[in-house]
């Protein structure tokens, strides 16, 4: 036998010792690496609970449905004035279109009470009692279905953590979340008839306050942006208080009136 035949029988065994050695301390590497954590394990803050509306912004507009002509605060163009003129709440009735002040954009302004509460480990789900409409919040990869756009769009999540709060093993102790809502039917800002578009793009960051009596609180500032409606994004604060239990959740459905 040769001595180039022995040597690539040499070059052949030393690779299959490399490989049956490499395998051992792979298995132990896949082993020991941390499991990858559902949203719900990584959450920073809980906002689970019965949560009720504290109206500190916007008073008169929120709380009664402002009449035609008033859009105090809301940056509107001239299409969207020509729109919201012509609102008849009537004939949003009629046409079976009476949740139009109810889709993602603006149903976190109107006075209700929220219940929050994880639908999965990645999926957070907020039911509002006004409209009774429910909201859910998808964290991580998601596909979305196929179909046509509903009230609540798709409303997509993230955690955001301080770098220095961040850790492995268990939750961090701050952070905030982020959501980013689109692909929703088109709808009213306010009840009296701001319209804004399917393209309408609504961020929301979501924080949990704590008082020093133990009061906690959801401070929401959400931007909404449509370039076809409003002359530049509008930005607001939302708040709500958690309540002790559900005894107070009262769902009712839309009105194009109240």
């Amino acid at each position: 036998m040769s001595s180039k035949s022995n040597n690539s029988r040499k070059r052949i065994s030393l690779w299959i010792v490399l490989i049956l050695l490499s395998r051992p301390s792979f298995l132990s590497a896949q082993a020991n690496a941390p499991a990858k954590k559902f949203a719900k394990d990584a959450a920073p803050i809980d906002f689970t609970g019965y949560w009720v509306a504290i109206v500190t912004q916007d008073w008169r507009q929120r709380m009664v449905t402002p009449p035609n002509g008033d859009y105090a605060s809301v940056p509107i163009n001239a299409e969207s004035k020509k729109i919201a003129d012509a609102w008849d709440p009537a004939k949003d009735e009629s046409a079976g279109e009476q949740c139009r002040a109810y889709g993602a954009p603006a149903v976190m302004r109107i006075p209700a009470r929220l219940h929050v509460t994880w639908q999965d480990a990645s999926t957070l789900k907020i039911e509002i009692d006004a409209g009774m409409q429910t909201r859910l919040l998808h964290f991580g990869e998601w596909k979305q279905p196929n179909g046509q756009p509903s009230w609540q769009g798709i409303s997509i999540a993230e955690w955001e953590i301080p770098a220095s709060a961040r850790g492995e093993d268990k939750p961090p102790p701050t952070g905030s979340m982020k959501v980013i809502t689109t692909h929703s039917r088109p709808g009213y800002l306010r009840k009296n008839g701001i319209p804004y578009s399917a393209d309408a793009a609504y961020t929301e960051y979501w924080d949990l306050l704590k008082e020093r009596n133990g009061e906690q609180w959801i401070e929401i500032t959400s931007t909404v942006d449509d370039s076809k409606y409003l002359r530049q994004p509008w930005v607001t604060a939302m708040h709500f208080k958690k309540e002790p239990d559900g005894a107070k959740w009262d769902p009712i459905p839309c009105s194009a009136t109240w």
